[in-house]
């Protein structure tokens, strides 16, 4: 994984401690073959259906009870609100600790606490896994002045957003505040789709912080027609699928760049799934495993490619240690983050 590997080296020496926190959990009292059988698991998404981790989420639901002990029903249970973070909050507070519950969120959310003070420790969160990485765009409707990434610098660009803590809004307060971009943010969306709908309506003329993966899902047909223009894309690396579109780090001064890296680097878990904290391990073990197998699991793959859903899996492990290498970042760092996506 690029962005881990590329972490290593910048945080790795602040990240021995975090890391060595390790997530102990209670012994269960009965096997986890024995707890799924005949239960319902359910799955909390954090937004509105329809969007991409909307449509992730339910592929993901309709495979991996396969792989999961005792072949549980998955049931998918949209709680949209403040651009999921609502849902983020419950299941880290809230939700039964027995392994009964899963949920996704968007990718931005575990720094919510780092940045924004939320009351939840990501570091204490039981992760799953991510199913796939991706970049995120910004991305403009064809009647906007809007065409390119020069234009975001010179002229007024409207987008709308979702909640402070949401992949929309804190692209484009970064991309605002970072390169002075001439940026209006409209925010209170319930999703993704709900913008795109705003755009093609003329309410705004784009949005930030949009996966490629949920572009070539969702917007097909705009993308073939040029009904949509993609002015630049967030990630530690280029997709290799936009060639010609500037990748936003290679835009920043060598001083800048560190402050981007801690809001780019959660694209590796770009669709992540978790438990709350504190789960039996034995139980946690068992959904990991499920996880990863679900991610190979070739009914699974021909769905995914049936609906144009890239499938680049993270595993929870590996995102764990994501986390703690971001919670380790120096707190001068931190500091520039948080007046970077200052409203």
């Amino acid at each position: 994984m690029k962005t881990l590997r590329f972490l290593n080296k910048l945080y790795w020496p602040f990240a021995m401690a975090a890391a060595a926190a390790c997530f102990a959990q209670p012994v269960a009292a009965q096997s986890a073959a024995d707890f799924y059988k005949g239960r319902n698991l359910s799955m909390v998404i954090g937004y509105a259906a329809g969007g991409g981790y909307d449509i992730y989420a339910r592929l993901l639901a309709r495979h991996m009870n396969r792989h999961i002990p005792g072949n549980p029903n998955i049931t998918p249970q949209n709680m949209h609100g403040a651009g999921s973070l609502k849902a983020a909050t419950w299941l880290a507070e809230a939700a039964p600790r027995d392994g009964s519950v899963i949920g996704t969120f968007g990718r931005g959310i575990p720094l919510a606490p780092l940045l924004d003070g939320v009351a939840f420790d990501a570091l204490k969160m039981t992760w799953i896994g991510s199913i796939t990485e991706d970049v995120s765009l910004c991305l403009s409707w064809h009647r906007s002045e809007i065409k390119t990434w020069d234009d975001m610098l010179k002229k007024q660009f409207t987008v709308g957003g979702e909640g402070s803590t949401s992949d929309p809004d804190v692209f484009a307060l970064l991309i605002k505040n970072t390169f002075d971009a001439k940026i209006k943010l409209v925010s209170g969306y319930p999703g993704t789709k709900d913008i795109g709908l705003a755009m093609e309506r003329g309410e705004v003329d784009g949005m930030c912080g949009i996966s490629y993966s949920t572009v070539k899902n969702g917007y097909a047909e705009h993308l073939k027609a040029k009904r949509i223009n993609i002015l630049v894309q967030a990630a530690m690396h280029k997709d290799a699928g936009l060639p010609d579109v500037p990748l936003l780090i290679d835009r920043a001064r060598p001083d800048q760049r560190e402050v981007l890296t801690l809001i780019l680097a959660p694209q590796a878990m770009a669709r992540p799934i978790a438990a709350p904290p504190a789960i039996p391990n034995d139980r946690k073990q068992a959904l990991r495993a499920a996880f990863d197998a679900t991610m190979k699991d070739e009914r699974f793959l021909a769905d995914a490619q049936k609906v144009r859903l890239d499938i680049s899996p993270t595993t929870g492990a590996d995102i764990e240690k994501l986390i703690a290498q971001l919670y380790a970042t120096p707190k001068d760092v931190v500091e520039k983050v948080k007046h970077a996506i200052r409203q």
